[in-house]
């Protein structure tokens, strides 16, 4: 009888990683604040280290400067978020990186809880371990306005690894998704809208306590009889389902009662309100000059409190251990202050660097007092190499931050957009093509409306050449239905 045997092989590969430093990291955290959230953090910070410091207004002059040379350098431009442990990961609450054929709809927002941070109040009450929350916070950072999900799982999982250095699979993905999908309102997280409307029905089971010979007619139409539904066939489903027409009626009646959008629904009853956002950003427009400042006059000041560090070196000077020891203590704490006031005024001069190209990049739409027409085709890539930053940097930054302009206040997402080639091989804003394309909708003869092919020769006549596909997947994107579900 043959024996088994047993090989082990070694090999020796050589792997470049990069880390961020504690400061770097703390950097990073800082750039994802809006103006508000830095403030309730500096006063946390005050109160957790007596080391730090508020300079009073009438003494700001004299405000501890840090040396060039004090160690803590400004965040890398190719950090790409490679983070020691997963204690380093940043919380992600918003939009991330957005490629050229992705659209930037607006947020909804509120004046005390927003649509995300509702999801992540939820999210905080399951027991999770630190990547699956990882996971959670970007598939809910993820979700478009609507409450749904129109990424792919495999894209998640691409972007997880690319963004936030977490490695997983499609399996761990759709189990937290699953989890966020018994969040409330019911619906939330679906891929589809069929899987939307389906989520709705299996709560309602959940509410009654039993199954419902109603809702289990109504889940048979939207699992066995769903094109039908869709494309409004409804004539068809009593045979199909081996029921009477009143049955099938009273289904089709309790299905029309479903949200088929449940994020939109969730922002309404948060009382969503652009007057109540406080802005980050203030551009102001003198002479056609653009001045970009940065909002931040209720976050005071900081700096060491300058006897602490005569302490300091005091108990550097004497030879005691309990005084070595004391002065180890005090040598933390001044060093955590001085690294946070620094992380401090690296964000400031980010934000400031990054909303000043956005200016510069977007002058013809500001000068011309807000002409979207103006609006050039503009990504965070585009930003990012202007301003010397790292894409992920530039996404922190535009993300849940707003800009007061002389005629309202917008989020900064609103400056990204898409290009779309015209016919003479010129660049125009996607937001440009949006407008033309529901403009041509809204005037359309409802007994005869517009195909696709047809919506196609007329924005060929504007300038937009492009296939009828791609006509058809921006009337998607503006969730404009077909031409047979326009009729009236």
């Amino acid at each position: 009888m043959p024996k088994n045997t047993f090989t082990q092989n070694q090999k020796q590969a050589q792997q470049q990683t990069q880390t961020l430093s504690p400061h770097q990291v703390q950097v990073v955290r800082l750039l994802e604040l809006t103006n508000i959230e830095l403030e309730d953090k500096v006063r946390s910070e005050l109160m957790e280290n007596p080391v730090l410091e508020a300079v009073e207004p009438d003494n700001l002059s004299s405000a501890m400067e840090l040396e060039p040379d004090s160690g803590y350098g400004s965040l890398p431009a190719n950090s790409a978020d490679d983070y020691r442990n997963e204690d380093d990961v940043p919380d992600y609450n918003g939009w991330e990186y957005r490629s050229r054929g992705e659209v930037a709809e607006e947020i909804p927002v509120s004046a005390d809880t927003s649509f995300g941070e509702r999801l992540l109040e939820q999210l905080a009450e399951l027991s999770l371990d630190a990547q699956q929350r990882t996971v959670g916070e970007y598939l809910v950072g993820s979700l478009e306005e609507d409450g749904l999900l129109h990424k792919s799982l495999a894209e998640i999982e691409d972007e997880l690894a690319l963004y936030c250095g977490i490695y997983t699979d499609v399996d761990e993905i759709a189990q937290v998704l699953l989890m966020i999908q018994g969040f409330d309102p019911p619906g939330i997280g679906a891929r589809t809208l069929q899987e939307c409307l389906l989520l709705q029905l299996s709560r309602e089971e959940e509410n009654e306590g039993k199954p419902s010979q109603s809702i289990a007619l109504q889940r048979r139409i939207l699992t066995e009889c769903y094109e039908d539904f869709s494309k409004k066939r409804w004539h068809l489903l009593p045979d199909r389902l081996e029921v009477s027409d009143e049955e099938c009626r009273e289904a089709l009646g309790e299905i029309a009662r479903l949200n088929p959008r449940p994020g939109a629904s969730l922002a309404e009853s948060l009382s969503v309100s652009r007057q109540q956002i406080i802005p980050d950003f203030t551009i102001d427009i003198q002479d056609d000059i653009i001045s970009v400042s940065l909002d931040n006059m209720f976050v005071p000041e900081l700096r060491v409190n300058g006897e602490y560090q005569q302490m300091l070196d005091e108990q550097i000077n004497s030879g005691s251990s309990e005084h070595r020891a004391a002065a180890q203590f005090l040598k933390q704490k001044i060093d955590a202050a001085k690294s946070f006031i620094a992380a401090v005024k690296q964000r400031e001069k980010t934000l400031l660097d990054t909303m000043n190209v956005i200016a510069a990049e977007q002058s013809g739409f500001l000068l011309s007092g807000g002409d979207e027409s103006l609006l050039k085709p503009m990504i965070l890539e585009d930003v990012a190499n202007a301003a010397g930053y790292d894409i992920s940097t530039v996404s922190r930054v535009s993300n849940s931050k707003y800009v007061q302009l002389p005629w309202g206040i917008f989020p900064l997402r609103y400056f990204f957009n898409d290009a779309v080639t015209m016919n003479d091989g010129g660049e125009r804003s996607v937001r440009e093509l949006y407008r033309c394309l529901q403009e041509l909708v809204d005037a359309e003869d409802k007994n005869s409306p517009l195909t696709d092919a047809e919506l196609m020769e007329k924005l060929k006549e504007q300038g937009f050449t492009m296939a009828r596909r791609t006509v058809a997947k921006y009337r998607e994107q503006l969730n404009i239905p077909v031409a047979r579900l326009r009729k009236e």
